[in-house]
């Protein structure tokens, strides 16, 4: 073989251990065969809408997402639900926009909204998060939460999979700017969560809720403290919204109808629950006795109806307790 002819095998060579390395040093993530279309829902306001059923039913893609595409960068609401979900999330972006993930919003710290942060987080994106998460983050409920992810959700949960903390934790309303556009972080307090945030874009008018406020179908209360989160949906509804992306749903293009029926969820299961708090009746019969009917076709509601009626019962039993 002449001089040539050896530099030029030794150039393949090196080029395939150069390639080999880098593919390496990239992150993979196992591929997810869900459809996940990007609806646009303003001239900057984009989102994706997860499935109603539950997070082993539907390879964790049960919550929404959303992104605001800016002439500096994008700025992403919610992870979804597994690293892999997030990746493809990135890639909708990328259809849609070349610029950078510069800032992502956290409403809250459940599992269906955060596994995705790694990926963004190793895109460089800055996070912001309600400080309530602290709680969450490092505490016995997220351990278990991930290993059973780990488990019901393998391979796109999985031992590369972690939890990741915010850059800036806000106890406060806060507002900043980015591409011409104004983002109000609004902080909602112990709501659905340890801590919950909605972010309100100006000038599309159009509000990330979160978890705050699900269309379309029963909300999962888990440990929320419905008397706060009530309050919180008196205010938005005097709001004027041109759209409304909830936590799970549809993007309500009529906002306040969105929030009426959220809060009308929530106002009966305290009428109900609680009254039988006070008069002593067993959950059991309260449950039983109640009329469900302007909720029992809706999503979910067979998943988590019950469920959320004990946990407003024994609530309300503490707040009876300690005359609250």
């Amino acid at each position: 073989m002449n001089k040539m002819g050896m530099l030029l095998v030794v150039s393949i060579i090196l080029m395939v251990w150069i390639n080999s390395i880098s593919a390496a040093a990239l992150p993979v993530y196992a591929p997810v065969a869900v459809s996940m279309d990007i609806q646009k829902v303003s001239e900057h306001v984009y989102y994706v809408k997860g499935a109603a059923g539950t997070a082993t039913e539907n390879s964790g893609f049960i919550s929404n997402a959303g992104f605001v595409v800016t002439n500096e960068g994008v700025v992403v609401f919610d992870t979804l639900g597994t690293p892999s979900l997030g990746y493809l999330l990135l890639q909708k972006i990328r259809s849609v926009t070349d610029k950078p993930v510069r800032k992502v919003v956290i409403s809250h710290y459940h599992a269906d909204h955060i596994y995705g942060l790694q990926v963004f987080k190793e895109q460089g994106a800055e996070i912001y998060a309600p400080k309530g998460a602290l709680e969450y983050i490092g505490s016995a409920v997220a351990k278990e939460r991930l290993e059973e992810r780990r488990f019901s959700l393998e391979p796109w949960v999985n031992d590369a999979t972690y939890i990741v903390s915010a850059d800036h934790f806000l106890d406060k309303d806060t507002v900043f700017e980015l591409g011409g556009l104004r983002f109000q972080l609004n902080m909602v307090g112990a709501a659905h969560s340890e801590g919950d945030m909605t972010m309100y874009v100006e000038p599309d008018r159009v509000l990330f809720s979160g978890d705050i406020i699900f269309e379309g179908r029963v909300p999962y209360l888990g440990d929320a403290n419905t008397r706060q989160w009530l309050q919180s949906l008196k205010q938005m509804e005097t709001s004027r919204l041109t759209a409304l992306i909830p936590g799970h749903g549809a993007a309500a293009r009529d906002p306040n109808k969105a929030i009426t029926m959220t809060r009308s969820y929530l106002e009966y299961m305290r009428k109900v629950m609680g009254g039988a708090a006070r008069d002593f009746v067993s959950f059991a019969e309260a449950y039983a006795k109640a009329d469900w009917s302007a909720f029992n076709k809706l999503p979910a509601f067979e998943a988590a109806n019950r469920r959320n009626a004990y946990q407003v019962f024994l609530a309300m039993e503490e707040e009876i307790l300690h005359g609250n």
